[in-house]
């Protein structure tokens, strides 16, 4: 479905219902991305994941930045008269929910923070984004897919899951260079949440891929042990894309942690 919001026409999925549940995709995939989880959870609470803008159907409209990205979340929420949701990050969908969590905290029912980090970029991280977007610019989606996918999913999964691999690539290819570039961007110039994290009063759970390269699980401990009463998982066999490799042990920590929210 896509619908107006925030100056721009969001594209997602809506399943389920029960407790809302909105998914936030990591760069530079789209919101099937989530496709394993509303599978498995679909009984179970309403699953909502939309495509960023410049990925997916989600056209690539700027300005670019977590507070945007943050803002049109907002604007989906608004539209289907939701008034609070779990908000189940990856990546740079974590990136976004600690500026969902500054900018609306009253509109997070509970945090999932998956693969993803606290701490701003350093200089040599920048530095790999403005390859890859000069990257972008030059070859197109299909050079930052081979670029990428080397570093979104583990050893394991890249020597004993084809599938998968052929899976993400098409996603990313399916992104706009615009899109892609643009998040690049706005990951640059994100603000270091680390002191973020102490504020955060909603139950969390911190899940992790534990062969993620490229925020590794020592970034989840940094979390979990800033967070009050946050739960860490940490995933055997999975990289930074923990959710779509092992996406049955995912479910599981998932779901176990949603039915805790219903019973307290």
């Amino acid at each position: 479905m896509i619908v107006p919001g925030n100056g721009i026409q969001i594209a997602y999925d809506d399943v389920g219902t029960g407790m809302p549940v909105l998914f936030l995709h990591p760069f530079p995939l789209d919101r099937s991305y989530w496709a394993p989880q509303l599978a498995a959870l679909v009984t179970r609470c309403r699953c909502i994941a939309p495509d960023s803008r410049g990925f997916g159907d989600t056209a690539a409209t700027p300005p670019y930045s977590m507070d945007r990205y943050a803002a049109d979340a907002v604007a989906l929420l608004d539209r289907l008269e939701i008034d609070r949701a779990v908000v189940a990050g990856l990546s740079i969908g974590g990136y976004v929910a600690f500026a969902l969590w500054r900018n609306h905290p009253e509109r997070i029912r509970a945090l999932v923070l998956a693969d993803t980090r606290a701490g701003a970029d350093g200089d040599e991280a920048r530095e790999k984004r403005r390859a890859l977007i000069a990257l972008a610019r030059d070859r197109g989606t299909a050079a930052v897919a081979d670029a990428q996918l080397p570093g979104l999913v583990g050893k394991r999964t890249r020597e004993k899951q084809p599938d998968v691999i052929e899976a993400l690539r098409h996603s990313i290819e399916r992104a706009s260079v615009a899109g892609i570039t643009g998040a690049l961007e706005a990951m640059m110039a994100r603000p270091d949440s680390t002191p973020t994290l102490a504020t955060i009063t909603v139950p969390t759970l911190i899940v992790v891929g534990e062969d993620d390269a490229l925020t590794p699980p020592k970034e989840a401990r940094a979390m979990h042990e800033s967070i009050p009463r946050s739960r860490l998982e940490i995933l055997a066999g999975a990289g930074h894309a923990s959710s779509f490799e092992r996406a049955a042990a995912f479910n599981h920590v998932l779901g176990e942690f949603l039915d805790s929210l219903v019973e307290s």
